[in-house]
């Protein structure tokens, strides 16, 4: 009865509360009438609480409670309840509290917590912590409301007060009794007076209310509070923590969250710097599973830190304009603030990333969905370090992965890490292990695309961060360095020496990290020890700060290096010796560098006692190189290559010019007197003198008696050691090195003229007569060996005469030059003839940094393993045979194919010499600049004093042998250092052979450089491809078209066929450099084209890219009609589909090339010598033509039934040497060529076909069911060739893209016949039906192949039948789906061979018949008569099950 009828009690007062704002009006009118004998006598509300237990105190001291607050709450309500003037004496009582707290004093004392009573008695009873009088007051639930329209009506006096004495906030002390409350009697009417409250307070009061709001209300409010805090954050963005951190507490619905967070996501663009990380938290920590990646992304587009940061960064350049005045320190905090803003919103999607798997997630792939380039921003790099910096490995792997995958596609450029690192570098800096870890894994990395990525994180990083940090980045470097594997080490090294330029001073304090490199030297390459050298040089003795510190680190490496070097350059092993070499030269390099001039406090020439180092160190390499021609070499020619790319202090350089001159004169040039004095092996003359008028009392290059000498020497060499060590030896290894070097030491002192020595491009060389390269078979092992050798040193001096002299500008000069070329040439035909009777020879060393010279001394094991390898090579056809050059693959290839070259062609072959494409290395490199001769294709030795390029009417001095020699050199060189290079993972076994062996001046220049250098060639090229053109279109109108005509030069059409070829390919290298999708390379590019385009077309600078791409597309589509054979035919094809590709529509030239690549497939290509083309280089080159084809072709499916049911039907009903009517190029023996091409291509166009699904409409699925229909259709057709060409290769072929074919039906097919089958189904039944033959062909291959124990077709076998099991039951799936399953039932299908024959060797009793079952299938009823054929497949599947029971009972047997 007592809690009944305090409730109702409690009801009353609740109905009371209408008239608050009455009462209080009357309550102020009456204060001060009370106030006066409110003192002498006391209230209700005093006496109670006196008798409940509390002692109100005054003058500022703490009310005293005596007992427990329970207790005294009791006290109360019990008082209240028995006074005969209940109910009434509630409001009493609230109104003699309410003129009690009229005086702020006791109003506050009210508010502060009570303290216990000092009473020995009660002592024990009372806790030590008591609340205030009114919570105490406010847990009474009859007088709850009364008392909290009190106080609420109250809370406005003191709204503007702010603080009063003591710091004691009245207002938030209200808002404080509000919380936590036991029960709350009316939350609602609670809610509505507080958002009045909150509609009328100043911010700070709001903002206490706000974030009361959840320790407030209880749980049944909390959705109607949400949605008012939701429309007052649309209107007050000042509110915007407050209200977020409220929101954060409450319980709402999923689909209030959701509203609340779209709202304040669309207010993200207006938040406050400060707030924006409450704002993000609130976000992230408001997602769920489902719309984690909605939610995300949707984060990701709008916020946009780059806004945070771009104030202080202009604010950052004002600091540096006035250093001095007082707003620097202002903007730096401004600076500060904004990047502490940054943080903890990083700091927020951090902890969120840690904590949900679902955000992590989400971030990862709202990153890898961007697909622009200009979408990418800052957060994008930050969120990925976050994402690899959390503890879970799956996160850590995912940045890694989509980091990788952004770089290599190149939409995360080196642009936006620049401005990470500028404008985030103290935020950054919490990350710098992730930096550290990510780049790292990039710079290791296989693939080059990401590599120079890793490398600017670490430079970045080296540059932003604080020494801790730069010394991290120091040691991995080192350590990248000494892994050993060649593409981290190249960008390692690559790095360490940008940084010693860059910041010279910082890189000299971990001067002793880079030194521990100089342990590891046996696994660098020379290119790479030359680059480690230089560095450590530089570090050493280069021009730096003179701190003590970085003096005394000098001076100590300065040691260390010239311990290492002496210690090197002494030993006898011919490894260490070059390792001492290069040293030697590199610290010579930075020693007597070129000081810059203008600096008051260091002279800018060089001291006398730094010369008379750098001098003596030089002697010392000198003095310990003599002993060894290849040594003596490789110092020359590091020597000449520190003269080309260092500027050396013109003392150096006139010092080793001066020696170099003298020192060439007296070794390898001699007076041409009538007789040659000696008696050599050959019979000694001069040989290829230019200079007619000086037939006596000239020079010449003593190459016979030095050579003889030496092969003397050699001989004697075990008796009289001693005696050979006293006396110098002059070898002709060392005569091109040192002539490069002279040359160079000449152009650096002479600014570019030869003057001095251009007697040497014209002198002859002492040789013997030519002639006896026809009676080589006569000769004995040494002469011939002798003859090669010879022939060898003289190419490689007109190859360095011909860098020497190309750049002159005088006429007679580059007709010298022209005429050097011509000698090359002929002497290469000469050594093929030579080298061709002389197996197992070993060939002088000509480049002395490559990985070839680790053996330079010639030890057996290294000879041996050269002379296999070349023996192998030997083995090609010549270069100027019909076929190029066969590799052992293409052999194979042949064999399979059942095409072998006639006997005649071997003979002739033979006799013709071999390739020296395997004796490259052994050539001295050709200069970029020696393919400027490319230009002067039209002067004539007629008008020698005529200006350049004159078009004059008689024979181009640039004949046809030297253009595909020049053009040969160029394409090394451009699919060198334009083609992107393969993985650069060390292989297991250290191979010999180095790649970069021929290459080391072209490693010394960028692909920029070199790009460049082509577009400048390019008129040049357009001019040479025109008249290989103009001449195959004259010799055609000539012959009448028909290309093996009576007045055809078959010499001739051969090296202008490989000319055009070679052109085509270069220019096709040209283009296809990745270099020009970079934006800085896009001017380089419009370059290029225009310079095509012209040729077409005349147009200024204001034609676009795509009009550009157009034009030149048009001018090569023009050389279509003059293709002298396919590999020229596929080599413009792939020119066309790369120039179309540098447009933004390359899509609009799809049809013109697919038309092209046909025209060329439906040509007879014959030889200038009348035989068809043949062989593995015209069936490689028309296995890619016919890809393009088919590629590029807009139906695949029609086109693959066009040549499988029409071309190769006619070719069938042929006789055994003839084409196909339709496509010529199509005969028995490329056959295979054409059958693997269709099935990939179709193979790969089933994988395109969307997949099915339920939401399609019919007519959708009627059009995926045709196209699946059409490419059932190919299948079958191809897959049932086997039956007619049943070789082994078109079985492998047919069993391996048979089994990728059924997988992408099982994939992408089957989920439309399920949502289909209702629909069409006569359609379903005719596919599967076509499908079904074909499956049963492929599984009676699978038994052929059994039958046969081929392991090549055995292989593919487990694999087919698991597909074919699959499929059986797929269907009875997609039967059940469409409640057909009682239609479907299997039975046993017999294992037979391609014939259709059974195979016997197996048992398979009780097997019905497949003509039987499927009689049987007749009686089913009409919806079951549907999927006939699916039963019918079924039998299929069945089959290959038990065949593999069979197959492995037989095994057991």
């Amino acid at each position: 009865m007592m809690r009944k009828k305090r409730h109702s009690s409690v009801e009353k007062v609740a109905g009371t509360t209408a008239a608050t704002k009455a009462k209080k009006s009357r309550n102020s009118s009456r204060q001060p009438k009370e106030a006066a004998p409110e003192e002498a006598s006391e209230t209700a509300f005093a006496t109670f609480v006196k008798k409940a237990g509390v002692s109100l105190k005054h003058n500022g001291a703490s009310h005293e409670i005596a007992v427990d607050q329970v207790v005294f709450q009791k006290r109360i309500q019990q008082q209240l309840q028995k006074s005969p003037r209940y109910p009434d004496i509630l409001k009493e009582f609230i109104t003699d509290l309410e003129a009690y707290i009229e005086n702020p004093d006791r109003f506050r004392n009210c508010l502060l917590p009570c303290i216990p009573q000092p009473s020995e008695a009660d002592v024990r009873s009372v806790s030590s912590f008591q609340e205030s009088l009114i919570r105490m007051l406010l847990g009474i639930e009859m007088l709850q409301t009364l008392i909290i329209s009190t106080l609420l009506e109250k809370l406005p006096e003191f709204m503007f007060d702010g603080a009063v004495d003591g710091g004691l906030n009245i207002p938030r002390m209200i808002i404080n009794q509000l919380k936590w409350l036991d029960r709350v009697v009316d939350t609602k009417e609670l809610a509505v007076k507080l958002m009045e409250l909150v509609s009328v307070a100043p911010v700070e009061v709001q903002r206490d209310i706000i974030t009361s709001l959840p320790e407030i209300l209880e749980d049944s409010q909390h959705n109607d509070i949400a949605r008012e805090l939701n429309a007052l954050l649309q209107e007050n963005t000042q509110l915007t923590v407050p209200i977020l951190d409220a929101l954060s507490s409450l319980n709402l619905s999923s689909s209030l969250l959701t509203e609340v967070r779209e709202a304040v996501m669309a207010t993200l663009a207006a938040v406050q710097l400060e707030d924006l990380p409450v704002v993000v938290k609130f976000i992230l920590h408001s997602v769920s599973a489902s719309n984690a990646y909605e939610v995300v992304s949707n984060l990701r587009q709008k916020l946009e830190l780059e806004q945070c940061v771009l104030p202080p960064a202009l604010q950052a350049s004002q600091i540096r304009m006035k250093s001095k005045s007082s707003a620097g320190s202002a903007s730096t905090a401004a600076s500060g603030n904004s990047q502490d803003s940054v943080t903890l919103v990083l700091d927020c999607i951090k902890s969120a990333v840690r904590f949900q798997k679902t955000i992590s997630e989400a971030w990862l792939k709202a990153i890898e969905s961007v697909d622009d380039v200009e979408d990418h921003k800052v957060l994008d790099l930050l969120v990925l370090f976050i994402l690899h910096c959390t503890n879970a490995n799956q996160s850590r792997r995912g940045a890694e992965r989509v980091l990788k995958l952004k770089v290599r596609t190149g939409l995360m450029q080196e642009a936006l890490l620049q401005k990470t690192f500028r404008d985030y570098s103290q935020v950054m800096r919490g990350y710098f292990p992730s930096i550290l870890a990510l780049a790292q894994s990039l710079v290791r990395s296989p693939d080059p695309c990401v590599v120079p990525f890793g490398g600017q994180m670490y430079r970045h990083s080296f540059t932003a961060f604080d020494s801790y940090c730069q010394q991290e980045v120091v040691g991995s470097l080192v350590t990248h360095v000494c892994s050993g594997v060649s593409g981290e080490v190249d960008v390692a090294l690559e790095l360490l020496c940008s940084l010693v330029m860059e910041r010279p001073s910082e890189m000299a304090l971990y001067a002793v990290f880079v030194k521990g490199i100089l342990d590891y030297l046996d696994n660098l390459t020379p290119q790479q020890i030359r680059r480690l050298f230089h560095l450590l040089s530089r570090l050493a003795f280069g021009q730096q700060e003179q701190g003590s510190q970085i003096q005394s680190i000098r001076l100590f490496l300065q040691d260390d290096m010239h311990i290492v070097i002496r210690k090197q350059l002494s030993s006898t092993v011919p490894k260490y010796k070059r390792i001492g070499i290069i040293g030697a030269v590199m610290i010579v390099g930075s020693m007597g560098a070129l000081r810059p001039k203008g600096k008051e406090s260091q002279s800018s020439s060089l001291s006398q006692e730094t010369l008379r180092q750098v001098t003596a160190l030089l002697e010392l390499v000198k003095s310990s190189s003599e002993s060894s021609p290849e040594a003596a070499a490789l110092y020359y020619d590091e020597l000449a290559n520190l003269i080309w790319s260092s500027a050396l202090d013109p003392q150096v350089e006139e010092m080793i010019g001066m020696s170099v001159l003298d020192d060439f004169q007296d070794d390898f040039v001699v007076d041409l007197g009538p007789d040659i004095a000696g008696s050599f092996i050959f019979p000694a003359c001069a040989m290829y003198n230019l200079e007619e008028d000086e037939s006596q009392g000239g020079i010449a290059i003593n190459l016979l008696p030095l050579l003889a000498k030496e092969t003397q020497n050699k001989g004697e060499q075990q008796s009289q050691i001693g005696k050979q060590k006293q006396q110098k030896l002059v070898s002709p290894l060392c005569l091109s090195p040192f002539f490069r070097l002279l040359r160079l030491c000449e152009e650096k002192r002479h600014q570019g003229d030869l003057e001095e020595i251009d007697a040497l491009v014209g002198c002859p060389l002492i040789l013997t007569n030519m002639d006896v390269v026809d009676k080589v078979d006569s000769l004995s092992k040494a002469e011939r060996e002798f003859l090669c050798t010879l022939l060898f040193h003289t190419i490689n001096w007109f190859r360095e005469v011909v860098n020497a002299f190309c750049k002159q500008k005088e006429t007679e000069m580059k007709m010298k030059v022209m005429t050097r070329l011509q000698n090359i040439t002929f002497l290469q035909m000469l050594l093929e003839r030579v080298l061709a009777g002389t197996p197992g020879y070993m060939p002088p060393v000509s480049n002395f940094d490559g990985e070839t010279t680790d053996g330079i001394s010639f030890s057996v094991p290294v000879n041996k393993a050269k002379k296999d390898r070349t023996g192998k090579k030997r083995k090609a056809p010549g270069k100027n045979a019909p076929e190029g050059v066969s590799q052992p693959e293409e052999a194979t290839e042949a064999d399979e194919t059942q095409q072998e070259q006639p006997e005649k062609e071997k003979e002739k072959e033979n006799r013709l010499g071999v390739s020296l494409t395997a004796y490259r290395p052994f050539f001295r490199e050709l200069d970029m600049e020696v393919l400027s001769v490319l230009q002067c294709g039209l002067l004539s030795r007629s008008l020698l004093d005529s200006e350049l390029h004159t078009k004059v009417q008689e024979e181009v001095v640039l004949g046809p042998t030297e253009l595909v020699f020049l053009l040969e050199d160029m394409q090394h060189k451009l699919e060198f250092s334009l083609t992107a290079a393969p993985a650069k993972r060390a292989p297991f076994l250290k191979m010999r052979a180095d790649k970069t062996v021929g290459f080391s001046h072209l490693q010394q220049r960028s692909a920029k450089d070199i790009a460049s250098y082509c577009v400048q060639l390019l008129p040049a090229l357009c001019s040479h491809l025109e008249n290989c053109h103009n001449h195959f279109q004259t010799l055609l109108s000539e012959n009448n078209g028909i290309v093996d005509g009576p007045s055809t030069d078959v010499e001739e059409h051969q090296v202008m066929s490989s000319g055009y070829q070679l052109l085509l390919q270069v220019i096709n290298t040209t283009f296809s450099w990745s270099g020009f999708s970079q934006p800085g390379q896009r001017s380089l590019l419009k370059k290029a084209l225009g310079l095509l385009a012209g040729r077409l077309k005349e147009g200024g600078p204001e034609l676009t890219l795509e009009q550009l791409v157009k034009h030149s597309f048009e001018y090569l589509l023009n050389f279509r009609s003059t293709m002298p054979s396919l590999s020229t035919a596929l080599c413009l094809s792939q020119l066309l589909s790369t120039v179309s590709e540098k447009g933004g529509n390359p899509g609009a030239y799809r049809e013109q090339t697919a038309s092209l690549a046909r025209r060329f497939l439906n040509q007879s290509w014959v030889t200038a010598s009348g035989e068809k083309e043949r062989g593995g280089k015209f069936n490689e080159a028309l296995h890619t033509l016919l890809s393009i084809y088919l590629e590029h072709v807009d139906d695949v499916l029609k086109a693959v039934e066009e040549i499988a049911g029409e071309g190769i039907t006619e070719l069938i009903n042929t006789s055994k040497d003839e084409s196909s009517a339709s496509w010529p190029t199509l005969n028995r023996q490329t056959f295979l060529v054409f059958y693997k091409v269709l099935m990939g291509e179709l193979e790969k166009a089933a994988r395109k076909i969307p997949a099915g699904k339920m939401s399609d409409s019919s007519e959708a699925q009627s059009e995926k069911l045709l196209t699946w229909n059409l490419a059932v259709r190919d299948f079958h057709i191809l897959v049932n060739l086997v039956k007619v060409f049943d070789s082994r290769p078109v079985l492998n072929v047919s069993l391996k893209y048979g089994r990728l074919f059924l997988e992408s039906f099982l994939k992408l097919g089957m989920p439309l016949l399920d949502y289909s089958f209702k629909r069409h189904k006569e359609d379903v039944q005719s596919l599967l039906k076509t499908f079904q033959l074909s499956t049963r062909q492929l599984h009676h291959m699978c038994g052929h192949s059994k039958i046969h124990q081929d392991t090549s077709l055995t292989n593919h076998v487990p694999a087919v039948k698991k597909s074919l099991e699959l499929f059986v039951y797929r269907v009875k799936a997609m039967l059940t789906l469409n409640n057909c399953q009682e239609a479907f039932w299997m039975g046993n299908l017999k294992n037979r061979n391609l014939k259709g024959e059974e195979i016997l060797s197996q048992r398979s009793q009780g097997s019905d018949d497949d003509d039987e079952e499927e009689e049987g299938n007749q009686e089913l009823p009409p919806p079951q008569e549907q999927s006939d054929d699916e039963d019918q497949e079924a039998d299929s599947g069945e089959n290959s099950r038990i065949s593999r029971r069979e197959d492995s009972t037989e095994d057991s047997d």
